[in-house]
């Protein structure tokens, strides 16, 4: 039980991790844009800077993912299958060296 908590907790932190990453740049982009609009009195800026925020926010979360992805010990490794290849070929040259 305690482990399936732990689980749920991670997943839930994981959550708002990609939430965080994908609001932050959005929200701080779109400000500037209405902050910059006030200022200079155009009405462009801050829909530029909400796309500029939102592509920089789709980045920081596609980064996470793939870190994610990268880190995630319930899937077979890369090394575990680089391993795998590597016993095979001293197999294969104690098998010839025999021969």
């Amino acid at each position: 039980m305690d482990n399936k908590n732990n689980n749920v907790f991670r997943l839930l932190a994981l959550f708002n991790q990609f939430a965080m990453h994908m609001l932050v740049p959005i929200f701080l982009c779109s400000f500037l844009g209405y902050w910059l609009d006030q200022k200079m009195e155009t009405g462009f800026l801050f829909i530029l800077f909400f796309f500029l925020g939102a592509l920089a926010g789709g980045r920081n979360v596609f980064l996470l993912a793939r870190r994610v992805y990268d880190s995630d010990s319930t899937r077979p490794s890369e090394s575990y299958a680089a391993n795998l290849k590597k016993k095979n070929k001293e197999k294969e040259r104690k098998h010839k060296s025999e021969v």
